[in-house]
C-alpha cells in the first residue's frame, strides 16, 4: 500500500482523545469479589492496591496505634511461615507487600514480577487470612512504632500537627494520630489485634484495583484465593461527623527552637459535594500551586518569610478540612500569620482573577496525566475513585469538570470555603508577638 492510500486522518480532522475509562475492566470473581483491572503488558509487573473501610479511626479507646500495629504485623509471619521465613520468601521472589492504616481506611499494597505472581498472591493470601501475630515480631514492631512516635514528639512540625488536630476535633477519633499515640501502643494486646482484624478486614467494604500484565480470568481466580475466605460483614464502630472546631483560636506550644512551625485551617468541602471541583481550583490559587499560589507569592517571594507555605483540601470521611502549613523565624511569626490571614480574607472578599483561574485550570488539567505514569500510581488512583464512589467514567470527565469551572463558580465557592476569615492556628516555637488566644 502506498502512502496516498493510508488511513491517516485528514489534516484538519480533530483526533479524539484516548479514553482512560475504556481501558478499565470491571472483573467479578466466581466468589463475587469485584475489582477494577487495567491490563498492561508493556512491563512484566503486576500492581495491586486494595482497601477496607475503617482505619485508625477504629482503634480502641486508649489504644491509638492498634491499626498501625496490625498493618505492621500482617506480613510478619503467616500460616506455617515465621516472620523470618515470610520475609525470606518475599525477598527471594522480589515481591513488595505492605499494609497501612490511614485515618478512615486500611490499605494493602502488592507489586510483583509476573513470573512470581502466583507466589506473591499466595503470600498475600496468607497475610490476610492467617496472620500469626507471634510475640517476637509483635514486640519488635511495637518498639519501631514507639521509636517513631518518640522522634515525632520532638519534631516541631509533628507537634504543631498534633496540637491543631486535638483542637480541631476534640474528643473525636480524628484527634488521635493515625500512627498512634505514645503511651497507648503499649496497651495494645495480641487479642486486640485479632479483634481489630476481624472487625475491619471484611468483604463488605473491600475495594480492589489491579494494573499490569494479568488477564481478567487469572485475576478472578486470585481474587477468590485472596478475599473469598474473609468475613462477609465488617463490625465497624460508627464515627460521628464533626466540623473543624476552634475557629479564631490560636494555640502556642512553647518550644526552644529558632523557627515557629505553624498549622492553620478551617472546615473544608466533602469530596462528593458538587462544589468540590471548584474548591480544588480555589485551593490551587490560594496555596496549592507550588510556585504560583497567592500564599507562595505573598509569604515567600515578596517578603522572604519562609521556604515553604501551602494549603490543601483534606477529604476525611467525617470532617473535610481546608488546611495549611508553614514555618518561619520566631521574630517574623506574627507577620507571617498576618499575611496568611489577609490572603484568606482577600480571596473570600474578591475571589480569584480571570487570569488566576485560567492558569489554575491549565495546570490542574495538564498535571492529571502524572497520576498515570506508573502501574502503582494508576492502581492507587483507581482505588481512590472506588473509595469515593466516583465511577470509572470520572477518568474521562474529570478534566472537563475542571475546565467548566467559571469565574462566578470560583468566586462563589471561595466565599463558601472562607465564610469568614477565622482560622484555627497552632504554633510550635517561641513566636514573637503571637500568644495563645481563645476562639472569637
Amino acid at each position: 500500500m502506498n502512502a496516498s492510500t493510508t488511513n491517516a486522518p485528514a489534516k484538519n480532522t480533530p483526533v479524539k482523545a484516548a479514553s482512560r475509562a475504556e481501558r478499565v475492566q470491571q472483573v467479578v470473581s466466581p466468589g463475587g469479589i469485584s475489582a477494577w483491572l487495567v491490563e498492561d503488558y508493556a512491563v512484566p509487573l503486576v500492581a495491586v492496591e486494595f482497601s477496607f473501610a475503617g482505619g485508625a479511626s477504629q482503634d480502641p479507646q486508649g489504644k491509638a496505634g492498634a491499626g498501625s500495629l496490625l498493618a505492621g504485623l500482617l506480613d510478619e509471619g503467616a500460616g506455617d511461615l515465621t516472620a523470618e521465613a515470610f520475609h525470606r520468601a518475599l525477598d527471594d521472589h522480589a515481591i513488595r507487600l505492605s499494609f497501612s492504616a490511614e485515618r478512615d481506611e486500611f490499605y494493602g499494597h502488592l507489586q510483583t514480577l509476573v513470573r512470581h505472581s502466583d507466589k506473591a498472591f499466595e503470600l498475600m493470601a496468607l497475610a490476610l487470612n492467617a496472620p500469626r501475630f507471634d510475640a517476637e515480631p509483635l514486640e519488635r514492631v511495637r518498639a519501631q512504632l514507639n521509636a517513631a512516635l518518640r522522634r515525632e514528639s520532638r519534631e516541631p512540625d509533628a507537634m504543631a500537627a498534633q496540637a491543631w488536630r486535638r483542637a480541631a476535633w476534640p474528643d473525636h477519633p480524628y484527634s488521635r494520630a493515625s500512627r498512634g499515640e505514645l503511651g497507648e501502643i503499649d496497651a495494645v494486646t495480641r487479642e486486640d489485634l485479632v479483634a481489630l482484624r476481624r472487625k475491619i478486614i471484611a468483604r463488605e467494604t473491600l475495594k480492589v484495583a489491579v494494573v499490569g500484565a494479568i488477564d481478567a480470568a487469572t485475576l478472578a481466580r486470585h481474587l477468590d484465593s485472596l478475599f473469598a475466605g474473609l468475613p462477609e460483614k465488617a463490625d465497624l464502630t460508627a464515627v460521628p461527623d464533626i466540623e473543624v472546631q476552634g475557629l479564631g483560636r490560636r494555640i502556642v506550644v512553647d518550644y526552644d527552637v529558632p523557627q515557629s512551625n505553624i498549622r492553620f485551617g478551617r472546615p473544608g468541602i466533602a469530596r462528593r459535594d458538587p462544589d468540590y471541583i471548584p474548591a480544588m481550583v480555589v485551593n490551587h490559587i490560594l496555596g496549592g500551586g507550588a510556585f504560583t499560589s497567592r500564599l507562595w507569592q505573598e509569604v515567600r517571594e515578596k517578603r522572604g518569610l519562609t521556604y515553604s507555605v501551602y494549603s490543601s483540601l483534606s477529604t476525611a470521611d467525617h470532617s473535610p478540612a481546608f488546611v495549611g502549613s508553614t514555618s518561619t523565624k520566631n521574630e517574623r511569626a506574627a507577620e507571617t500569620l498576618s499575611v496568611i490571614e489577609t490572603e484568606y480574607a482577600r480571596l473570600a472578599a474578591d475571589g480569584p482573577s480571570a487570569d488566576e483561574l485560567e492558569k489554575a485550570k491549565k495546570y490542574l488539567t495538564g498535571s492529571y496525566a502524572l497520576r498515570f505514569d506508573t502501574s502503582t500510581k494508576i492502581a492507587g488512583h483507581l482505588l481512590q475513585l472506588q473509595r469515593e464512589s466516583l465511577g470509572v467514567d470520572y477518568l474521562d470527565r474529570r478534566n472537563a469538570e475542571v475546565e467548566a469551572v467559571s469565574l462566578d463558580d470560583a468566586r462563589r465557592v471561595a466565599k463558601r470555603l472562607i465564610s469568614d476569615s477565622r482560622l484555627l492556628v497552632a504554633i510550635v516555637g517561641r513566636p514573637e508577638g503571637v500568644s495563645s488566644l481563645s476562639a472569637a
